[in-house]
């Protein structure tokens, strides 16, 4: 049933935003995906996502939502939270009147200012391998990814992606398959990459944290390479309604590698905000 997906796009600032639609719970669960979505939006993945998230179809109506395809040059990822929330004003096809926030990593970047500004409309959040502001290993990541893209490398992009992003275990794998990875998904263009890019080095909620006031789920790696080490507790720190879970051995991949991630998710989404952890 989960494979019912849809894909769907609502006009914002004239341009579209695309989204994928799945499940068959009554309470709207909204997903927002990392930096790939510079690279390749979620049009044509209806069926992979479903799959992917398919744990939460019998319990969540899921939306999955790329960033606008036109973005403006210096937009920020309060931006795109704006431009969520624009869309989601639109669209509003469910009875409730809170959702349910999940992002993963760039995607926790905009979850997050998402919360800061609708306070009153996100009855919780899930903020996955992401960070709160910069910090060095996140600003040499990204801007090595930027110095690629900006050459047109999508070889060399792809495969310092996944490097910086799998566990050894993970790329013993993923290393076989470098020759077809690097030949698949090619954007005619890296302009939107780089602006998603670009937003991912100014984006900074620190400040603005502690004003979140729903319960909050923070998931991280000990050996994350892209957002850094420190970036899911210092979080936690600033959040009050928080739980932090902590993968050991996992890095930015922690959400790929373990078959935890998706389930503790759940748990908390579908526990009572009395069993969360203050």
């Amino acid at each position: 049933m989960f494979y019912k997906a849809a894909e769907n796009k609502v006009i914002i600032k004239g341009t579209a935003m695309e989204y994928v639609e799945f499940g068959y719970g009554s309470r709207p669960l909204i997903i927002l995906p990392g930096l790939g979505d510079g690279l390749r939006t979620v049009h044509g993945q209806a069926v992979n996502l479903a799959f992917y998230y398919r744990i939460f179809a019998p319990f969540y109506r899921v939306y999955i939502f790329s960033r606008k395809n036109q973005l403006e040059e210096g937009c920020t990822t309060k931006d795109m939270a704006e431009d969520l929330w624009l869309a989601l004003e639109q669209l509003r096809p469910w009875k409730t009147e809170k959702i349910y926030l999940m992002g993963i990593s760039q995607g926790g970047m905009i979850a997050q200012h998402f919360a800061i500004a609708h306070p009153d409309f996100v009855e919780k959040l899930v903020l996955g391998v992401t960070a709160p502001g910069q910090n060095e290993t996140l600003k040499k990541a990204v801007a090595g990814w930027m110095e690629m893209a900006g050459k047109g490398d999508y070889r060399s992009l792809m495969i310092d992606t996944s490097e910086k992003t799998y566990s050894l275990k993970t790329l013993k794998k993923y290393r076989l398959l470098y020759p077809l990875l690097c030949r698949l998904g090619k954007p005619e263009d890296f302009s939107r990459f780089l602006i998603q890019a670009e937003a991912c080095l100014t984006h900074d909620a620190c400040e603005e944290l502690p004003r979140i006031s729903c319960p909050v789920l923070i998931l991280g790696g000990d050996e994350d390479k892209i957002v850094g080490t420190n970036a899911a507790p210092e979080m936690a720190d600033k959040i009050k309604q928080s739980k932090l879970i902590i993968y050991e051995g996992l890095g930015h991949g922690a959400y790929e590698e373990t078959k935890d991630f998706n389930r503790q998710v759940l748990d908390f989404l579908n526990g009572s905000a009395s069993e969360e952890k203050g």
